[in-house]
């Protein structure tokens, strides 16, 4: 699937080697707008694929999580003002797995405290308006994030993302990476 992929905000150092992509992120890179802070940031990266509507896409990450808000997993995009990140993230000295929803402004979700050392799954899917986000920490039981609303367009870029917003040097590595029809299953089936 990574052979699809386009970047969104290119990482300087960066490899793809047999369906595995390893980032290093940039110094200072971040998606957020507006709330509780005050800025507005969108140079984060992202390693995504343009879907023709609705889908479901999923990846694999693994990570060494060391500084406040280092963070990674999946971005689902519309435009600057419009988008949804969901993963983990490094936040007051533990890896919540989080999420953060924007439409205008964005807001703040942290979750579960995640006990995989920084390897977990990610799964988004969008379906008639409506975005769902899950986690799996063993790739077999997935757990719902997140259930909203999203605007319907008729194109979505999605795919791996990771920010380092106090720092540079993170490094991540990324597989499994698929994107097909949105998935049809009942809200609670963890599998």
């Amino acid at each position: 699937m990574f052979e699809q992929c386009e970047w969104l905000n290119r990482p300087a150092n960066w490899t793809l080697t047999d369906e595995r992509l390893r980032v290093t992120t940039d110094r200072a890179t971040d998606f957020w707008r507006e709330t509780h802070y005050g800025f507005t940031r969108d140079s984060g990266h992202c390693y995504g694929v343009r879907t023709a509507g609705d889908f479901t896409a999923q990846v694999h990450v693994r990570g060494q999580f060391e500084t406040l808000y280092d963070q990674a997993g999946l971005m689902v995009r519309i435009d600057a003002s419009q988008w949804v990140k969901a993963g983990v993230e490094l936040t007051d000295g533990l890896l919540m797995v989080s999420s953060v929803l924007t439409v205008g402004q964005s807001d703040w979700a942290t979750g579960t405290r995640i006990d995989s050392a920084g390897d977990f799954w990610v799964r988004a899917s969008v379906a008639q308006g409506v975005l769902r986000v899950q986690y799996s920490v063993d790739g077999a039981r997935w757990p719902l994030l997140r259930l909203a609303p999203f605007p319907r367009v008729a194109s979505y870029f999605v795919g791996p993302t990771c920010c380092t917003p106090e720092r540079g040097g993170l490094v991540v590595e990324f597989d499994d990476f698929r994107v097909g029809a949105p998935i049809n299953k009942a809200l609670h089936d963890l599998t």
